[in-house]
């Protein structure tokens, strides 16, 4: 369909039943039309309105238990969410690929030329690369288009706004020349080696996986390079709540030593028993082991291994009390997985600033309004930047007004779990 065509059918709600499948809501599909036509407006003041083109997407992600575990082989519980990126898109025949982002400068990548240069690490345009050539690699065809994209996932919120991208330009070339074919979880593994190889991030699976599989998804990084990911069949939209990211600001810019030393520490005690991460040592061994290992590992490494345990059993004990319908018990977890956050992994604050403790103020809020009725944890890295709140939506209102007053007006996100994950939606 040509540009105009579809801004017109978009218009004339000929496409409402594609928008729900990937919004769910009825007023989200309403808030989601203004921004589609906008896209096509802008592909076709730089590409043309006569082209043929297909509009794809891919959410942002939210960990939603599980926290800090996953680069020590551990269990992790996401969830996509209804933030995304958005692409409009047409084939060409130049073989190059031109990806113009709102906000951001042309990607432009020529398809004779997909090998990673150190020299260009941190580039947006070397994802576009990477995407192609891990595609490429998986034996799929991957030839040239042009695309405008968007993107609601607010970066550094915790959200994985570049894993978004990152899917997105996968699903782009799935459904563009492969008819859909290449799994979600090549695309996610296609999109983490475009950011370690190309971009020169040496970040995990999780981001992408959550991101490209949809809905609630579990996954077990047992094996790296085999990872068991599971979908947790549960409809969010039934729950009675509302899933809130409050973002409380911080710089995370300081923070790369706070971050390094969860993992550092963590694999401290598992090298002081033989192994390389702790997820090769059993709990019994591990406890058995903690006399010895005090004379070998600092005390904060020790609590932060236990809560690697036992947040590995959170998120089992999570995931069956969604596949059971047990909404009440599940929040009970998340409470229990934001308490070791706090108290046994200790990235709710940095030791650097103790007295700036602006998550700490968020959660102690949080639980004054939301105590036996609601759930409430740090969002992913931690020492600065988002919480996450299951909020009943009775209490939506009040929640969010709280939270605005303290942190300010619009920092409080109010989301869903959407139900599906990278996709073609027209």
């Amino acid at each position: 369909m040509k540009v105009k065509e579809l801004i017109t059918a978009i218009k004339e709600n000929k496409f409402d039943e594609n928008l729900k499948a990937v919004y769910v809501l009825d007023e989200a599909v309403k808030a989601q039309k203004p921004r589609y036509i906008e896209v096509l407006n802008t592909f076709g003041e730089l590409f043309g309105f006569n082209r043929d083109v297909c509009i794809m997407s891919a959410p942002g992600r939210t960990e939603v238990c599980g926290n800090h575990t996953d680069h020590n082989n551990g269990k992790v519980l996401a969830a996509s969410i209804n933030l995304d990126a958005i692409a409009v898109v047409s084939k060409n025949e130049d073989n190059i690929i031109r990806v113009k982002s709102k906000g951001h400068k042309m990607n432009v990548v020529d398809l004779n030329n997909l090998t990673p240069d150190e020299n260009r690490f941190g580039d947006s345009t070397t994802l576009v690369q990477g995407v192609a050539a891990g595609i490429k690699e998986l034996g799929y065809e991957v030839r040239g288009f042009d695309a405008c994209t968007a993107s609601d996932v607010m970066g550094g919120s915790g959200l994985s706004s570049s894993a978004a991208f990152e899917v997105l330009l996968g699903t782009v070339l799935s459904y563009l020349y492969n008819d859909g074919k290449v799994s979600e979880v090549d695309i996610a593994k296609v999109a983490q080696y475009s950011e370690n190889a190309f971009f020169g991030k040496p970040c995990g699976l999780l981001d992408q996986m959550a991101s490209s599989v949809g809905t609630f998804v579990t996954i077990d990084f047992k094996s790296t390079s085999e990872p068991v990911i599971k979908k947790v069949d549960f409809d969010f939209s039934k729950s009675g709540h509302s899933l809130c990211i409050v973002d409380t600001g911080g710089n995370h810019s300081d923070l790369t030593d706070d971050y390094a030393a969860v993992r550092n520490e963590m694999e401290s005690v598992a090298k002081a028993m033989g192994k390389s991460v702790l997820r090769e040592i059993s709990y019994e061994d591990f406890m058995a082991a903690i006399p010895e290992l005090q004379n070998k590992v600092n005390d904060r490494a020790l609590l932060r291994a236990i809560h690697f345990y036992n947040e590995n059993r959170r998120v089992d004990a999570a995931v069956e009390c969604l596949e059971n319908g047990d909404f009440e018990g599940f929040k009970s977890i998340i409470i229990e997985s934001g308490i070791s956050s706090f108290t046994l992994n200790q990235n709710v604050y940095t030791p650097k600033n103790p007295t700036e403790q602006k998550l700490s103020l968020a959660l102690a809020v949080s639980e004054e309004i939301l105590k036996g009725k609601g759930a409430w944890r740090v969002h992913g890295g931690g020492f600065a930047g988002t919480i996450q709140a299951f909020v009943p939506n009775a209490l939506l209102d009040t929640y969010k007004k709280a939270m605005e007053d303290i942190f300010g007006k619009g920092n409080c996100y109010v989301l869903i779990i959407r139900p599906v994950g990278g996709t073609q939606v027209i």
